[in-house]
C-alpha cells in the first residue's frame, strides 16, 4: 500500500499485523498522514464495484465520489476491485486491557483501523473521551456507544459505569448524552456466587431502560454470552447483541422476526478456550460452559443466518484484541456464510445499518481497493493496495 496524496507525510507507527488467531506482531512502518491544509487531490478509479460487479470509472473530487468524468484528475488503479470502506461494527479506540489508554494510543489504535481498511468503526462502550478523533481528517469515522453499563463486580475492571439496579435507566440517560445514538448494556457476565453466566440485570429494569433509551432516540445493544437472560432483551426491544454465543432457536427465531442485529466477534472469541483454562480451578461450570460455547459457535452463527438474521463484522478490538483485524474478521464470517455475505457484513450492509452511505453519486469517498477479486479468494481483503478516506489516499 504505497500510494501517496498531494499533503501526505508519513509518521512511525507500530502497525499490528496478523496471520491467524494467536499470531498478531506489531511492525514498525509509517503511518500516512495527510496535511489538513494541502488541497484535496482530483481522483479517477477504474474497476469492478462492488457489491453491484458492474465495472465502470468513479472519480474522486473536493472528497466525494461523482460518477461523472472529473478534470485533471490522477488515475490511480485500473482493472481493479472497488468497495464502500470497512466497518468494524465492534471496537473500543480508547481502551486497552487495563481501561482508558492516552489519546497518542486512541491515535494509533484509529490508524491501525484505518490501514487496513476499517473506515467506519462502531465503539461500543469506552471510559474515555474520544470526540477529539472527529476532527482529524485522516482518522477513521467513530459511531460511538458512550460507556459499558454494568453492576459492581459483574464486569471487567474500569471498563465500564458500574451501578445498582435502580440507576439503570438515569444511567442510560447519560450514556446516551455521551453516545452516537447507541447505549451499550452487559447483559451478562459471570456470577462468582453461583460461578457460571447469569444475567446483570432484572426483566423490569431491561424494559425499562431499552423504552427510555428509545425515548431519547437511541438504539441499544447488549453484551451477551450465554444463553440465559436473551429472551429479556429481546421481548424488550433491543436493537442488537455483541457476541452471541448463547443463541438458541427460540432466541434465533425472535431475532429474525425482530430483525435485531447480531455481531459475532469471531476474532475475539478465539479466546474462550484460554479463559476456559484459566477459570477452570475455581468455576469449573464456567469452564465447561465457555468451552460448549466456543464449540458450537460457527454451527449456532449458521443458523442464525439462515433465519435471517442480520449479522454484521466486529472485531472487539481494544481489550485483549488488537486494533487492526476487521480482515480476519471477515474472512472468518466467510467460512460461515460464504465471501458476499461477509464482504457485505463488513462493508456495505454494515455501513448501511449505522446510516452511512456506500458508494454512490455525491456520497462520501471512503473505498478499500484490490487488485484481485475478493469474492473468489476472500484472504485478500486483509491487504488493501488502496485505502481511500474522506477523498485522500491514506495507504
Amino acid at each position: 500500500m504505497a500510494a501517496t496524496s498531494p499533503g501526505a507525510r508519513p509518521v512511525l507507527g507500530g502497525h499490528l499485523h496478523s496471520h491467524g488467531p494467536g499470531h498478531v506482531h506489531a511492525h514498525p512502518q509509517p503511518h500516512l498522514r495527510i496535511d489538513p491544509t494541502a488541497p484535496k487531490p482530483r481522483l479517477h478509479l477504474h474497476g469492478t464495484v462492488l457489491p453491484d460487479g458492474e465495472q465502470r470509472d468513479l472519480w474522486v473530487v473536493d472528497g466525494l465520489i461523482r460518477f461523472e468524468p472529473v478534470a485533471n484528475a490522477t488515475t490511480i488503479c485500473r482493472e481493479a476491485f472497488l468497495l464502500p470502506g470497512f466497518v468494524d461494527a465492534h471496537c473500543h479506540v480508547g481502551l486497552d486491557n487495563h481501561g482508558a489508554v492516552p489519546a497518542d494510543t486512541a491515535e494509533a489504535q484509529a490508524l491501525a483501523n484505518r490501514d487496513v481498511g476499517a473506515l467506519l468503526l462502531r465503539d461500543c462502550g469506552q471510559p474515555g473521551d474520544t470526540r477529539w478523533i472527529d476532527d482529524v481528517e485522516d482518522l477513521p469515522r467513530i459511531v460511538r456507544a458512550g460507556r459499558h453499563i454494568a453492576r459492581p463486580r459483574r464486569y471487567l475492571r474500569d471498563y465500564g459505569e458500574e451501578i445498582e439496579l435502580d440507576d439503570l435507566v438515569s444511567e442510560v440517560e447519560r450514556q446516551a448524552a455521551r453516545g452516537d445514538g447507541w447505549v451499550k448494556l452487559v447483559g451478562d457476565w459471570i456470577d462468582r456466587d453461583t460461578g457460571d453466566l447469569a444475567p446483570l440485570w432484572p426483566a423490569e429494569q431491561v424494559t425499562a431502560a431499552i423504552a427510555r433509551a428509545h425515548e431519547l432516540g437511541c438504539r441499544v445493544t447488549a453484551h451477551h454470552f450465554g444463553e440465559e437472560g436473551l429472551d429479556t432483551y429481546l421481548e424488550a426491544g433491543i436493537d442488537g447483541i455483541e457476541h452471541g454465543t448463547g443463541l438458541t432457536d427460540t432466541t434465533i427465531a425472535m431475532m429474525a422476526e425482530r430483525q435485531v442485529a447480531l455481531v459475532p466477534t469471531l476474532v475475539n472469541l478465539e479466546n474462550f478456550p484460554g479463559i476456559a483454562d484459566a477459570g477452570q480451578a475455581r468455576f469449573p461450570h464456567y469452564a465447561d460452559h465457555m468451552r460448549a460455547l466456543y464449540a458450537r459457535r460457527q454451527e449456532t452463527y449458521r443458523s442464525a443466518l439462515e433465519a435471517g438474521v442480520p449479522i454484521y463484522a466486529g472485531t472487539d478490538a481494544g481489550g485483549v484484541v488488537p486494533h487492526g483485524l476487521i480482515g480476519q474478521e471477515i474472512t472468518m464470517l466467510g467460512e460461515i456464510g460464504g465471501a458476499d455475505f461477509a464482504l457485505g457484513a463488513g462493508s456495505w450492509r454494515a455501513r448501511s445499518w449505522l446510516g452511512f452511505a456506500g458508494i454512490a453519486d455525491g456520497s462520501p469517498a471512503d473505498l478499500v481497493v484490490f487488485d484481485a477479486d475478493p469474492r473468489r479468494d476472500l484472504q485478500v481483503v486483509r491487504a488493501p493496495s488502496r485505502v481511500i478516506l474522506r477523498g485522500q489516499v491514506v495507504c
